[in-house]
């Protein structure tokens, strides 16, 4: 990377290791984009695999109720 100019600008970012050690996670955005992913997964879903799976919830719940 020094080749190029950039040794500084690249590795500075990850001398700890990556974002194992010490990283702080913005939970606020982490969990608007699970929203957001999940909504636009739901939204791209066919009718047939939305159909099945509103089924599969209402067969748990019931199952649920059954043993609780």
């Amino acid at each position: 990377m020094v080749e190029y100019g950039n040794g500084v600008g690249q590795v500075a970012g990850r001398a700890g290791g990556g974002n194992g050690g010490g990283g702080s996670t913005d939970i606020g955005a982490s969990l608007g984009q699970f929203v957001n992913e999940s909504a636009h997964t739901i939204s791209t879903m066919p009718p047939a695999a939305l159909l099945a799976g509103i089924v599969v919830i209402f067969l748990g719940l019931m199952f649920l109720k059954r043993v609780f």
